[in-house]
């Protein structure tokens, strides 16, 4: 089972404007209809019908006439692997309904095991076996040291492994304990001091590996010493 997973029966009406998530955010529609808009594309959520909000896709919603959503909010990559609609509608929209109802009730196993049971109604019978793309973290390293003064996003990142941002920071979570940006900031960190320890003036580190001043690299190399 996912332990950042949170499932939720969620009203939907007016709209509070875009925002974005660190996680996966999936909607499973209960009655209603809610009208969708992520990354600019738009969505219409009926009963039965399905949306995987990847993280960091900025979304926003309105329901003119109000409507009831089941709610996943997970960090579970496996979601990325996973289609717009769940691939067993009937049977999630069966198991929807159940899991609103049972999540009303006191000690309630519908919050633990939901999630899990969400997901095998969703995905394509083979999708779990499915291999996924390698990502060389080596390689990439060395790509992204020979352009320390470019700035670099987490999109360039992604582009090199042939995957999209949101798929590349799931996966960077997963596989390195940290984001893609905190990865990006060790590894420039890390051959900094590789340049420091082989004698090369704090100036000239700080020029190639593309901090503003040697203030800032210092500053850096200092923050990264001290115990956490």
């Amino acid at each position: 089972m996912d332990k950042q997973a949170s499932l939720s029966l969620r009203q939907y009406g007016a709209s509070h404007g875009s925002h974005a998530h660190e996680h996966f955010q999936v909607l499973l529609g209960l009655d209603g209809v809610l009208e969708l808009e992520v990354q600019g594309r738009g969505r219409r959520i009926g009963a039965g019908d399905g949306c995987v909000i990847e993280p960091g896709e900025r979304h926003d919603f309105e329901s003119a006439a109000g409507s009831r959503c089941l709610v996943l909010d997970t960090s579970q990559a496996v979601w990325a692997r996973c289609g717009a609609a769940p691939a067993r509608p009937q049977q999630a929209l069966a198991l929807a309904r159940y899991l609103s109802l049972a999540l009303g009730e006191p000690a309630s196993l519908a919050a633990h095991h939901g999630p899990q049971l969400l997901l095998d109604a969703w995905m394509q019978p083979a999708a779990a076996l499915r291999p996924r793309r390698t990502i060389d973290w080596l390689a990439l390293s060395a790509w992204a040291q020979a352009r320390w003064q470019q700035p670099l996003t987490v999109a360039d990142l992604a582009a090199q492994a042939f995957l999209s941002p949101s798929q590349f920071a799931a996966r960077c979570r997963e596989e390195t304990g940290a984001s893609a940006m905190q990865w990006l900031r060790a590894q420039r960190l890390l051959q900094a001091r590789q340049w420091r320890a082989a004698g090369m003036a704090v100036a000239e580190v700080a020029r190639r590996s593309g901090y503003r001043s040697p203030s800032a690299l210092t500053a850096a190399l200092r923050r990264q010493a001290q115990p956490r």
